[in-house]
């Protein structure tokens, strides 16, 4: 299968390399550029699985995107909506479109730019990439972790069966199917994580000092993650749909034994050494965790009634934080929550 990946930073060229391993062809092509640059007709690759992988790179997306049978797109949120507008004109009816992961509601998004052009294509949500990856030199990538399962949603709602099927072809990796994207949208807990530590740490962050992520998931700041999770949780059931917790998450994503989130810190921080935190508050993730997390989840729980004040109380203090408005989620776009169930059993009419 012909395989093209949007995104080049270190989930799309080891994605690229899992499906090569598969004895797919894949194209990469970069947003920006900056991520291919230096890639020949190889990728080198370490860790999980080691050796060279034989990709085409393209500077340019039409080129990248003809003759596609499936399209993986893995971009951060703030990119992933003008990525999105850019290549929807383009991209072949009927062909998938796999998101890595599904930030946000972006797949209604995509399928609202497919439908005003009177074209539509089955888009999967991924809750999760299907590897944890960092690049280690201009074409080489190091792939840390396969991941053991990802779930995946899709628009309409009864693709998903068939997306994990084409997944599961193209990685290698068992996909489980999700009754909506919505499941995809609630299923990670990277933004309750990512929120106590950046209220528990805002002194280094802020002071640029170096600090370690697992060896500061003190008691305190892994109560306030236990809250913000069980409010993610009961979230997710009021919409019909049964999330892994936290601990859970850690547990498939690092192998260690299931305990308190102290205890399980602990043992990452042995295992793993040092990991690093981020040093500044223009790290990019910190506030997206709330843009596509946080106020995402408080849309959600209003138009359900539910009450999370826990993470309400947590946006607030992560905007004071940054003296600026986070709740901005251009992935919402065109968005009616009041047809929500409609629109994800559905999509939008064409």
């Amino acid at each position: 299968m012909r395989l093209t990946i949007l995104g080049a930073g270190a989930v799309g060229p080891a994605a690229a390399a899992l499906a090569v391993s598969r004895g797919h062809s894949v194209v990469l092509w970069s947003p920006r550029g900056g991520g291919t640059h230096g890639i020949g007709a190889t990728l080198t690759v370490e860790g999980a699985l080691a050796g060279t992988a034989r990709i085409e790179v393209a500077v340019d997306v039409g080129r990248a995107l003809a003759g596609a049978e499936a399209v993986l797109v893995s971009v951060p949120p703030h990119a992933l909506g003008p990525v999105l507008r850019r290549v929807a004109p383009m991209l072949p009816a009927g062909v998938p479109v796999l998101l890595a992961p599904g930030h946000s509601l972006a797949p209604l998004l995509l399928d609202r730019l497919m439908a005003m052009r009177g074209a539509a294509c089955p888009v999967g949500a991924m809750a999760v990439p299907p590897v944890v990856a960092s690049r280690t030199g201009p074409d080489a990538v190091r792939i840390q972790a396969v991941r053991e399962q990802v779930e995946i949603g899709a628009v309409p709602a009864g693709r998903a069966p068939d997306l994990a099927r084409l997944c599961a072809g193209l990685f290698g990796v068992p996909f489980a199917p999700l009754s909506d994207v919505l499941g995809a949208a609630l299923a990670t807990a990277e933004p309750v994580w990512q929120a106590a530590l950046a209220m528990g740490n805002l002194t280094r962050i802020e002071g640029a000092e170096p600090w370690d992520v697992h060896g500061q998931m003190t008691p305190a700041v892994c109560r306030v993650m236990e809250r913000l999770d069980a409010e993610r949780v009961a979230l997710a059931a009021a919409h019909g749909h049964a999330v892994p917790t936290l601990a859970a998450q850690l547990h498939r994503a690092g192998g260690v034994k299931q305990a308190s989130l102290h205890e399980m810190a602990r043992a990452l921080e042995v295992a793993r050494g040092a990991t690093p935190g981020p040093m500044g508050l223009d790290a990019a993730h910190l506030a997206e965790c709330v843009t596509y997390g946080l106020a995402l989840w408080l849309r959600l729980a209003a138009a359900k009634g539910v009450a999370m004040p826990l993470t309400a109380a947590s946006v607030a203090v992560l905007e004071a934080m940054w003296g600026a408005t986070l709740t901005g989620d251009d992935l919402l776009e065109g968005l009616d929550l009041g047809a929500l169930p409609r629109l994800l059993r559905d999509g939008h009419p064409r």
